[in-house]
């Protein structure tokens, strides 16, 4: 059983980098426009916010958590929307109030959650370093399109490990958000992280196989830039068709990021 406390502490790391950035922010930056279709710079905090919220509802009150299910099926192609509406609509200094509190508590239940203890999600449950992981994949997701927006560069740092770890993990998840069935054979997966050290998932000697930068994977994962504008490479007519639906996210999948120089 794996110690969650390095990867919370990487997820606080994480959130406390991008609430500097936004922290000094005025009010007319927080309805700057960001890559993500109708979404401002407040619409991405408030969906941190909101999903930070849900998961410590989650750890914490698992009848609870499933009311939350229960909304997301009422209206599952606009409820991730909403919410994130519904909290772009607060002030920016009461929206950045909530989602320190919420984030704040939730550090606090992972740390102190029990040992092997696994949490209901949208997707299948998580453990604790999971739900962290998860977390922090989210944060660094939408920390990138904030940064975009005010034209801010954040070097990639090792905290990408988990974002690649979640990204490899849910590779059969992707699948059967596809309607697919997920191939029975592990894939070989050797990432090079941003200090130049390499990252391996699965068997060595795996026929299907993906490599390439774990900064481009981790993008591609999370549906920030377009398989054709990343170093990734597949080998394998499996591993080719997984780097055309991978996400790291859980519920439906995405429409992802356009290729660069798609007409819009």
């Amino acid at each position: 059983m794996s110690d969650p406390t390095p990867v919370i502490d990487d997820l606080r790391e994480e959130s406390e980098e991008l609430d500097a950035l936004v922290a000094k922010l005025s009010p007319e930056e927080w309805r700057l426009a960001t890559p993500a279709p109708g979404w401002t710079i407040a619409h991405q905090i408030a969906h941190l916010y909101w999903t930070d919220r849900a998961a410590l509802v989650a750890v914490t009150d698992a009848d609870g958590f499933q009311a939350l299910v229960e909304q997301a099926l009422a209206a599952p192609d606009r409820y991730v929307d909403d919410a994130a509406e519904q909290g772009a609509e607060q002030a920016p200094a009461d929206l950045l109030a909530a989602w320190r509190e919420s984030r704040a508590a939730l550090d606090e239940a992972l740390r102190a959650a029990a040992p092997g203890a696994r949490f209901p999600w949208y997707g299948p449950p998580m453990a604790t370093a999971s739900m962290a992981t998860a977390r922090l994949m989210e944060t660094w997701a939408h920390g990138l399109d904030i940064a975009a927006t005010l034209g801010v560069s954040r070097p990639p740092t090792d905290r990408l490990r988990h974002v690649a770890r979640i990204g490899v993990r849910a590779r059969d998840f992707a699948y059967a958000a596809h309607g697919l069935t997920p191939p029975a054979e592990q894939f070989r997966v050797e990432l090079t992280g941003p200090g130049g050290d390499l990252w391996t998932y699965g068997p060595e000697d795996a026929p299907q196989r993906v490599t390439g930068p774990a900064l481009d994977f981790c993008l591609l994962a999370t549906q920030r830039a377009h398989r054709a504008d990343l170093a990734l490479t597949a080998e394998g007519e499996d591993a080719d068709r997984w780097l055309d639906i991978a996400q790291a996210f859980a519920g439906p999948p995405g429409a992802g990021r356009p290729a660069k120089g798609t007409p819009q």
